[in-house]
């Protein structure tokens, strides 16, 4: 006799802790320009920037400072407000930059 497995219909409840930050992100590039992004740790994305393996945006004109982070509550809402940030025009975006407290310096 050949037994199979007993299937179960109860849903298994996931376990969740608190949700992990994300963060969005200005970065200066050498030209002056501004790139924004989304990120868990922007730091180390940062620093992939740097090495030139974080966006083809820097191919030309490479990262020079991380200006700005926001935290945001989960990855959905850093995504929108990532939308939000690039529509803005540049002034706004250098009020933000300005707005920022302590600006990242490349060590």
């Amino acid at each position: 006799m050949t037994s199979t497995p007993e299937t179960c219909d109860l849903p298994i409840p996931a376990v969740t802790g608190p949700a992990k930050p994300w963060f969005v992100y200005l970065v200066r590039a050498a030209n002056g320009s501004l790139y924004c992004g989304i990120s868990d740790d922007p730091v180390r994305r940062f620093a992939k920037h740097q090495s030139g393996k974080g966006a083809r945006f820097f191919l030309s004109s490479p990262a020079v400072a991380l200006v700005y982070t926001e935290a945001c509550r989960d990855k959905g809402e850093a995504l929108r407000q990532e939308r939000l940030i690039k529509k803005l025009r540049k002034s706004a975006k250098e009020c933000l930059v300005a707005s920022a407290s302590f600006p990242h310096q490349p060590h």
